[in-house]
């Protein structure tokens, strides 16, 4: 199987399939493919749409099977970039409802922070995703990466939310803003999410929420 992520930031995946291969996809993300592939909807079983219900992500999902060589586009769903890690190297710890699609024997799990605190306060969430196993996964990112890498103690402080993913190998924790004025005039918050090394840590440039937030504030509001 082949791949090309084109078209950014309204970025597409496209996938040259050969006979015989599949690919699992998020619900809804495909955008166009030829004759010759079969769509098949999995659920995974209850426990997997339990966990799935949990971070966020659809219930089922949707495994493409090629009876013969062709081609399947997959969309991301909203302006952003696409990025595809090979799990046979390291786990991968990513924000929840990023998963695109996967190849392979890729294992989804539910990765909780070390602390409670990092997740309701940090803005990545208490629930994160853990990508293992072996093939390759294809996740969602909001705006444009950053890659950061950072040695053993290295820590980086991030604004909360612009995690997109990290090696399984860092950690994550947060910090209070000090300052009164700081934190009410600053503009950025309560918390700083911390991440610690070593491993690779991936940075989106305009998180969802963020780019939500901001689209708001021009929107016509109704007059009470």
């Amino acid at each position: 199987m082949k791949y090309e992520i084109s078209n950014q930031p309204f970025t597409i995946l496209t996938l040259k399939m050969n006979k015989g291969e599949s690919v699992k996809c998020q619900s809804g993300a495909m955008a166009w493919m030829t004759r010759g592939i079969r769509m098949e909807t999995k659920t995974g079983g209850l426990g997997g749409m339990f966990k799935k219900a949990i971070v966020g992500e659809s219930l089922a999902l949707n495994e493409y099977v090629a009876e013969e060589a062709g081609e399947l586009v997959l969309a991301k769903h909203c302006p952003g970039d696409i990025m595809v890690f090979n799990i046979a190297e390291t786990p991968i710890i990513a924000q929840k409802t990023s998963f695109l699609a996967s190849a392979g024997n890729v294992n989804m799990d539910i990765y909780l922070q070390r602390r409670m605190s990092a997740g309701f306060f940090g803005g990545e969430g208490f629930l994160m995703q853990q990508y293992s196993g072996s093939g390759y996964v294809w996740l969602e990112i909001d705006g444009s990466v950053q890659e950061r890498e950072l040695a053993a103690g290295e820590q980086l402080i991030v604004d909360s939310g612009f995690v997109a993913a990290m090696d399984a190998s860092c950690k994550m924790d947060i910090e209070t803003v000090k300052g009164f004025t700081n934190v009410v005039l600053g503009g950025e918050g309560l918390f700083n999410t911390v991440v610690t090394g070593p491993g690779r840590v991936w940075l989106q440039t305009m998180p969802i929420n963020a780019l939500a937030m901001n689209l708001y504030a021009y929107m016509p509001h109704p007059s009470n």
